[in-house]
């Protein structure tokens, strides 16, 4: 008798007791998303921006021109009919905060108490391309100090809330605002630009220490856009150089990343000085932190020979642009932000953007979490807010009348087949708990 007849001899032909616990008989993963803290995180977002355009006098509010303000229930409702637990979720910063200690809460406190009925996990998002009026824009250097205390205002009256993103997508908000004179101040300066972006760095570390003081065991997903320029020339142009290294500037002084020569010159000639550069290097915020990659097509451009700017719409990808992210920063991965305007192709954008996930887990990246954002479809992003013209951008899992498109399906077939992995593989041993955030440095 061979070895082999002995086993069955004595313990059967397969399914032996003991194989459910993860051995050949053990669960795949698959089933709708639980409330387990080690479940890989699974979310989608309600679109949330509120810029102003047209120098000050138009507040570009997505809450209201989407309807969620009316709708809130009937759209948490629609996370929950998904089967998602988790939600990037935007408290509206700028009509919130009233002045100086002074807040306005009445549409907060309904939805956070609706989300919080539901059993959805929020990732609250505290500052969404805008500020309140009586802040100004970007360039106030009092804006950390206000955002800190809103921050903290909002640790104390929501103390079940864990998951936060203090200041979203740091480096668009900046160079739209302070580069590009799109939206807030509209300037079209590199000082612009970078003073935009050290008060948005130091606001995110501000409003993160406040938030910590109140919730010690914080998850920060830093939400923040994965970049990619390509020139088509021979030599390549010293802007586009730049460009390419500016992507991870906000990454770098939030996570206290000595960023490059020419980066740090081009800070020092912008405004930056040597004492708020000391202040950034002194090291990562508190609580446990989680590198964000918001990837759309359009982030990965193609600059051609004559100076013309194509979007190139994946050629490297979201797995080769975060992989650079990652290798720089050695940080947990979260693809927090995907999608694309045309109804019709989000499903396969949706798949594409799950294989990526899969490969950079399986090439041992911890990636935690996928978003599909956003929950409703969105107005004018095809124009980054510039103008109202009232365009519908059919990007939302559900559109404006909140039918279901296409996409998803495509994302409940993902979460039933996927939807009850860990958060890293083999993660069960390692959920998420609500000890403190204690070690400075992982090694």
């Amino acid at each position: 008798m061979t070895f082999l007849s002995h086993i069955k001899r004595h313990f059967g032909d397969g399914n032996y007791d003991g194989d459910q616990f993860g051995g050949a008989g053990g669960h795949n993963g698959s089933g709708l998303p639980t409330s387990n803290a080690g479940n890989f995180m699974f979310a989608t977002g309600i679109e949330c921006s509120y810029p102003t355009i047209q120098n000050g006098t138009v507040r570009r509010d997505q809450l209201r021109e989407c309807g969620h303000y009316d709708r809130y229930k009937e759209d948490l409702g629609l996370v929950k009919e998904m089967g998602l637990k988790v939600l990037r979720y935007g408290l509206p910063y700028y009509s919130i905060h009233k002045s100086p200690g002074k807040f306005d809460w009445e549409f907060a406190d309904l939805a956070m108490a609706e989300i919080k009925r539901l059993g959805i996990t929020p990732i609250l998002d505290l500052l969404h391309f805008g500020v309140p009026d009586w802040i100004g824009n970007f360039q106030n250097p009092e804006l950390p100090v206000h955002f800190a205390d809103f921050c903290e205002a909002v640790a104390k009256r929501y103390p079940w809330v864990r998951y936060y993103t203090p200041v979203n997508e740091i480096y668009v908000t900046a160079r739209i605002s302070g580069k590009d004179g799109v939206w807030n101040e509209q300037l079209k300066t590199d000082k612009g630009f970078i003073t935009a972006l050290k008060h948005c760095v130091a606001a995110s570390i501000m409003g993160n220490q406040q938030i910590a003081k109140h919730r010690n065991d914080c998850v920060i997903v830093q939400s923040e856009s994965a970049e990619y320029i390509h020139e088509l020339c021979a030599t390549p142009s010293a802007e586009t150089t730049l460009n390419n290294e500016l992507r991870f500037l906000s990454l770098d002084l939030l996570y206290a990343n000595p960023p490059s020569s020419t980066v740090a010159m081009y800070m020092m000639d912008n405004g930056l000085t040597r004492a708020e550069y000391d202040w950034f290097m002194a090291g990562k915020p508190p609580g446990y932190q989680i590198m964000g990659n918001d990837y759309y097509g359009r982030n990965e451009r193609i600059k051609l020979p004559d100076g013309r700017i194509e979007t190139s719409m994946d050629v490297l990808g979201w797995y080769e642009i975060t992989r650079d992210y990652y290798e720089r920063y050695h940080m947990p991965v979260m693809h927090t932000e995907t999608n694309v305007f045309e109804a019709d192709q989000a499903p396969v954008w949706l798949y594409k953007q799950w294989v990526s996930i899969l490969r950079m887990r399986r090439d041992g990246v911890p990636v935690l979490g996928f978003t599909w954002y956003s929950l409703i479809d969105q107005i004018d992003w095809d124009i980054q807010l510039a103008e109202v013209k009232n365009h519908v951008n059919e990007c939302g899992l559900f559109d404006l009348d909140r039918k279901p498109r296409p996409v998803a399906q495509a994302y409940k077939d993902i979460l039933k087949e996927f939807g009850q992995i860990t958060i890293v593989p083999y993660g069960e041993m390692l959920e998420m708990t609500d000890q403190p955030a204690r070690l400075k440095v992982n090694v």
